[in-house]
């Protein structure tokens, strides 16, 4: 379960790339997750994924 907290998210989802994933659709179909609600999310508090860093910066 993804945490709701867009701050949380924004820790978890950073924690699982840096450690564990190659990139974030990666994540997204491991967990099943809704690569697009993620975005969302993390678009509103001014985060966005970085292909290079595979990070949300």
């Amino acid at each position: 379960m993804l945490p709701k907290d867009p701050v949380m998210l924004l820790s978890f989802i950073n924690l699982k790339l840096r450690d564990f994933y190659p990139n974030f659709a990666t994540l997204c179909d491991d967990l099943d997750a809704d690569q697009a609600e993620i975005v969302e999310k993390l678009a509103a508090i001014d985060y966005h994924y970085d292909e290079g860093k595979n990070q949300f910066v």
